[in-house]
């Protein structure tokens, strides 16, 4: 603890503006992609059916995985490893949403359709890179900042492309929001040019085959590497679970109005997420990485109760408010401690595929635990659900009992 109180929070002004840049390029394109398209596919008079089949335009976020080698392997010719692919991502994604913009649903179905994969594709690999640098420029105690910082502009980014995105159409149309969506992408890249390189931390592997295969046996040759992906899909299960079913709960069971959960979750929600992720990364610079994974596991755990006390007291408007500011707090703090646990797991030879593997493995497993929860929810009522939410967190903790066998080093002062 004595090392841990000469921690402090400056951050080189540069990388601190091209963290929050990167974020918010980051951000920026999910749901222009998800529910803004679904939004103007909605206004154009499509079926339901074919939005819904929409949905599937985002799998390259899941699975991005399958091409984070080549990301790993190959050095584009301008900027170097991670700054080249970041550029030609943005580059890539500011086009398609240009000419998304000028694409009309009802005539130009398919074009449409390609180019929400095509921006979805791009943004995975932008992804890909953006964590690959993240991980490699910070230092380690600096982790948990970093990602604080990255996580709220990314969550910034969401709230303009969502509800702004929403509000711009209104007043101007879908074709000048997505032109202006595809204006501040490419502003974004700005934040590319600001990125320090990274190149000297480590050498690309040398071929293709050993960008897919070595990651694999370095994670695997590790003491309790079973342990560690156990925990790195149980940490957050909890929380992730309750949220999966939070909005059915307020219509149907606390008969909430869209437009107050609408305005409630887009402004106490996104706020929190970004107190809470701040207040995660200044505290990591003060605690270590275990006990910090213990104090915020806990409160994410606690925090779903707040739903079961709201299930209990019935539509509170103040309850509703509480429970949503301390939930999005726990979740920010425990994202920030999380995000630098799994950055830590990565060789910085084979970042981008080694936390692309880990992320993918949490979103892929995430959304097989949450198909049957609705299920689960009309069995145990709303009450018994969120008590079931919080007691399933315990097993992820439990896990770090173990921590010492995992011999992850604890960071040192920068």
């Amino acid at each position: 603890m004595a090392a841990r109180s000469r921690y402090h929070l400056r951050m080189p002004p540069r990388r601190l503006s091209a963290l929050v840049l990167l974020g918010f390029a980051s951000g920026l394109p999910l749901y222009l992609t998800g529910s803004t398209l679904k939004a103007w596919m909605t206004e154009e008079g499509l079926d339901l059916r074919t939005i819904g089949i929409f949905s599937l335009v985002t799998l390259p976020y899941s699975l991005k995985f399958l091409w984070a080698p080549v990301l790993d392997r190959y050095v584009p010719p301008l900027l170097g490893r991670r700054r080249g692919w970041l550029l030609l991502a943005q580059g890539a994604l500011a086009a398609c949403l240009a000419i998304l913009a000028l694409s009309d649903p009802r005539i130009s179905l398919l074009r449409v359709a390609l180019l929400a994969v095509a921006v979805a594709f791009a943004s995975a690999s932008q992804d890909i890179a953006t964590d690959a640098w993240r991980a490699e420029v910070l230092p380690p105690a600096y982790l948990g900042l970093g990602n604080s910082i990255h996580i709220g502009a990314y969550r910034l980014a969401m709230l303009v492309s969502g509800a702004g995105a929403l509000i711009l159409a209104d007043r101007l149309g879908w074709r000048a929001t997505y032109l202006a969506m595809a204006a501040l992408m490419a502003a974004s890249a700005a934040g590319t040019l600001l990125a320090e390189s990274t190149d000297a931390v480590a050498r690309p592997p040398r071929t293709l085959r050993a960008a897919l295969v070595e990651p694999l046996r370095d994670f695997f040759s590790r003491p309790g590497f079973g342990e560690i992906l156990a925990f790195c899909v149980l940490y957050k299960i909890g929380d992730q679970l309750a949220d999966s079913m939070t909005v059915p709960f307020l219509i149907r069971g606390m008969g909430f109005s869209l437009t107050v959960i609408g305005a409630t979750t887009k402004t106490v929600g996104i706020t929190f997420i970004i107190v809470g992720g701040l207040v995660g990364g200044a505290l990591l610079l003060r605690l270590s990485l275990r006990r910090a994974l213990w104090i915020f596991g806990f409160v994410q755990a606690g925090s779903i109760l707040a739903f079961w006390a709201l299930s209990r007291v019935g539509p509170s408007l103040g309850m509703l408010v509480g429970a949503l500011a301390l939930e999005n707090l726990a979740f920010g703090m425990g994202g920030a401690a999380f995000a630098a646990f799994l950055m830590g797991q990565c060789d910085k030879r084979f970042t981008g595929t080694q936390y692309a593997l880990l992320t993918s493995l949490m979103a892929l497993s995430r959304g097989f635990l949450a198909a049957p929860m609705g299920e689960l929810a009309k069995r145990l009522g709303w009450s018994g659900y969120f008590l079931f939410c919080a007691v399933i967190a315990i097993p992820g903790l439990l896990l770090l009992l173990r921590w010492d066998r995992w011999r992850i080093p604890d960071p040192e002062a920068p």
